[in-house]
C-alpha cells in the first residue's frame, strides 16, 4: 500500500518561512509514514530540503495573471494525489487552490477557506502572533505538539572568518522596498562602538546590497567585522550559537539568529506590529518606536543582556 501524499503550503518572507518550520516539523511527527510535499517560493527550495521534512519540493508557479499558466497549475494539483492539505499561509492566493481542486474530489484541508474540512478560522483584525495562530490551526486537524522551529539542522562552516572569542551579531538592513524597518545605520554604530568599548567585536551581518550599511558601522567601530553578503543560512545559525548577542532590524535574519538560540533584542517601529511578527527563541527582547528614528541608543545598549 502506497503512503499518503500530503501537501503542505507556505509562501511568505523569510522571517514567516523560518517560524513556520515547527509546524511542519509538528506535521511530519503526525505523520512519520507519509510523502510530505512542500509547495513554497523558489528562495526556499533549499532550505525546505536542508529540514529532511518533504519528499518533494514543488515552485510556486505564480500564475496569478497567467490563464493558460493557471490551469496547468490545476492539473498538476489534481493529479498530485494529496490525501490532505495544511495551508500554512492561508492568504487568499492559497485559498485560491483549494478552489482548484473538484469539489467532489478535494482533498482534507487545514486552513482558513470556506469548505475546509478542518477549518480555522480567525478575524482578519487579529493580533495573534503566527506561531501561535498555526498551532491553534494544527491543534484542529488533530495535531497538538506544534512548537517553535528546530533550526538544528542548519549549520555552517565559520573557518574562513577568524571570528574572535567575544562578539555581537549586528543586523542593521531589512527588505530593500521597506527601508523605514531600519534603525539608522548611525545608531547602530554607536552602538558598534559601544560593543568595541567592553571588548566585544560587532560583526555586521546583511545581504551583499547591505556593505553600504556596514561601511557606516565601521566608520564609527573599525574593530567590527563585516560579513555583509558573505554568509549562507547555515553560517548565520552557527554564528548565532557562537555570539553573544544579536540586535536586528525586523528581518528574516533577525528571525534566524533568535531561532537558532541566540539572545536577540528586536527593534520595532509602528511599520509592523510585534504581537504578530516578533521574532520567536529562547531569549528575545522587543524594543519599539514608532518610527525607528525615535529610538535612542541608550535603551538598545539598556536591553542587551
Amino acid at each position: 500500500m502506497s503512503p499518503p501524499r500530503i501537501l503542505v503550503i507556505k509562501l511568505g518572507a523569510l522571517g514567516d518561512f523560518l517560524m513556520a518550520l515547527g509546524p511542519m516539523q509538528a506535521i511530519r511527527r503526525h505523520h512519520p509514514q507519509a510523502e510530505l510535499v512542500l509547495l513554497t517560493r523558489p528562495a526556499y527550495r533549499d532550505l525546505g530540503a536542508a529540514s529532511g521534512l518533504f519528499s518533494d519540493i514543488w515552485i510556486d508557479p505564480a500564475p496569478r495573471w497567467n490563464p493558460v499558466a493557471w490551469m496547468r497549475w490545476r492539473s498538476r494539483l489534481r493529479r498530485g494525489g494529496f490525501e490532505r492539505v495544511y495551508d500554512l499561509q492561508t492568504s487568499e492566493r492559497t485559498g485560491g487552490y483549494f478552489r482548484l481542486f473538484a469539489q467532489n474530489r478535494r482533498p482534507d484541508w487545514s486552513g482558513k477557506v470556506a469548505g475546509a474540512s478542518h477549518r480555522h478560522v480567525y478575524p482578519s483584525d487579529h493580533r495573534m502572533h503566527s506561531t501561535e495562530r498555526q498551532r491553534a490551526q494544527l491543534a484542529v486537524a488533530g495535531i497538538d505538539d506544534a512548537g517553535l522551529s528546530d533550526l538544528s539542522f542548519l549549520d555552517g562552516d565559520l573557518s574562513a572568518f577568524a571570528l574572535p572569542e567575544r562578539f555581537a551579531l549586528l543586523i542593521p538592513g531589512s527588505s530593500p522596498d521597506r527601508p523605514y524597518k531600519r534603525w539608522p545605520a548611525e545608531r547602530f554604530g554607536a552602538l558598534a562602538a559601544h560593543l568595541s568599548g567592553r571588548g566585544i567585536t560587532p560583526v555586521v551581518l546583511g545581504g551583499p546590497d547591505e556593505g553600504v550599511l556596514a561601511g557606516a558601522i565601521l566608520s564609527a567601530a573599525p574593530t567590527s567585522l563585516d560579513l555583509t553578503g558573505r554568509t549562507d543560512l547555515g553560517q548565520l545559525a552557527a554564528l548565532a550559537r557562537r555570539a553573544i548577542v544579536a540586535v536586528g532590524n525586523d528581518t528574516g535574519p533577525t528571525h534566524l539568529v533568535a531561532l537558532a538560540g541566540c539572545p536577540t533584542v528586536a527593534l520595532f517601529s509602528d511599520a509592523s506590529d510585534p504581537a504578530k511578527t516578533a521574532p520567536r527563541g529562547p531569549e528575545v527582547r522587543e524594543l519599539h518606536a514608532p518610527v525607528l528614528t525615535d529610538l535612542p541608543v541608550e535603551r538598545v545598549i539598556a536591553a542587551l543582556p
